[in-house]
């Protein structure tokens, strides 16, 4: 069952919230006044830009998922930096997949709690719980999601859109490698995050309009978000702009998409 914590009554709204704005991009109801109007704001740095980046990156994490489960048999699945639901979700991509698969869900913020309901739906055969906790705090969450994963056995460990939000000297690397190291051989790592490397000036302005609303954005170029994966297996093709993984339907066009993602196996 979820942790215990805030109710939907403890949600700040008098700032945006990172998980609230990219629902609105996405065209979803689970956000305030205050998100839609920063959400505008990096929508019209350049037209239509953000909101197909984010439906971009959903269809990657769909992509990759599917690939792990289906062409790797992996069976277990822990995804930090929920965010608000939108179907179809991590879980269900698994799960259609493999029915038996077992998912943990991690956020911290109020309103993916209030929504924890929703996210706990699985199949009858597979299992589908959420853990409230804080990204920056892993040993707590492998502590909490070994109560529902065998972390003796391959594990998908799901960071989207997600490092980002975290700077480099606010642990984003001891984060990853301290979540990594505690998963077995055969895990995944499917990850994707923000780089300033095809759109310098739009990024930046982006990050500028984050920081105005008090939110941390930071990009990271191809060589950096590399680091990420040290140790580990790149499935083909690598690290590449999310649009360019393993896509299943041609380009939707517009431009760029400035997200790398990649997803690597370990040995």
């Amino acid at each position: 069952m979820p942790e215990t914590g805030p109710d939907i009554q403890d949600i700040d709204t008098s700032r945006p919230h990172p998980a609230r704005v990219y629902d609105w991009f996405l065209g979803g109801k689970d956000n305030y006044p205050v998100d839609e109007e920063l959400g505008r704001r990096i929508a019209a740095i350049d037209a239509g830009s953000a909101p197909r980046t984010a439906r971009a990156n959903r269809a990657f994490m769909r992509r990759a998922i599917r690939t792990l489960a289906t062409r790797h048999g992996i069976r277990q699945f822990l995804d930090i930096g929920t965010g608000i639901p939108t179907e179809p979700n991590l879980h269900q991509i698994a799960q259609s997949a493999a029915p038996d698969a077992r998912v943990v869900y991690v956020d911290n913020d109020p309103i993916v709690l209030a929504h924890a309901g929703a996210l706990l739906v699985g199949t009858p055969e597979g299992v589908t719980e959420y853990v409230q906790a804080d990204a920056r705090d892993p040993r707590t969450i492998l502590d909490r999601a070994a109560r529902v994963l065998d972390l003796g056995r391959p594990v998908a460990l799901s960071l989207i859109a997600l490092l980002h939000f975290v700077a480099d000297e606010d642990g984003a690397h001891d984060l990853v490698r301290t979540l990594v190291d505690a998963l077995a051989p055969g895990s995944a790592l499917v990850l994707s995050t923000m780089t300033a490397d095809f759109e310098p000036e739009n990024v930046g302005k982006g990050i500028a309009a984050y920081a105005a609303g008090g939110v941390t954005l930071v990009a990271r170029s191809h060589a950096e978000v590399g680091t990420f994966f040290a140790g580990l297996g790149l499935l083909e093709p690598g690290i590449v702009p999310v649009t360019d993984w393993r896509p299943d339907e041609p380009p939707a066009g517009g431009g760029p998409v400035s997200l790398y993602g990649g997803v690597a196996l370990k040995p």
